[in-house]
């Protein structure tokens, strides 16, 4: 099982990765091209980070049953 702060790590190195691909002049301008697409629309980790800490605060209230996808903390 995957816990939020490993699913908000992982989104965080894949938006790094991504921002690597696209930066890479040795591979193919299709590849750096879909690489920035993606990058496009894709949580950086302040977002991802944010989107956390706020399903932690939703997690505290009574009678909502929530469990956080992300963490307010990548580590």
């Amino acid at each position: 099982m995957t816990l939020p702060h490993e699913r908000t790590r992982a989104v965080a190195q894949t938006y790094e990765f991504l921002g690597k691909l696209a930066r890479n002049s040795n591979l193919p301008e299709e590849v750096r091209r879909d690489a920035l697409d993606l990058l496009r629309h894709f949580p950086n980790q302040y977002d991802v980070t944010k989107a956390g800490a706020n399903e932690e605060r939703l997690s505290e209230v009574p009678h909502l049953f929530i469990d956080p996808v992300f963490s307010s903390s990548c580590v």
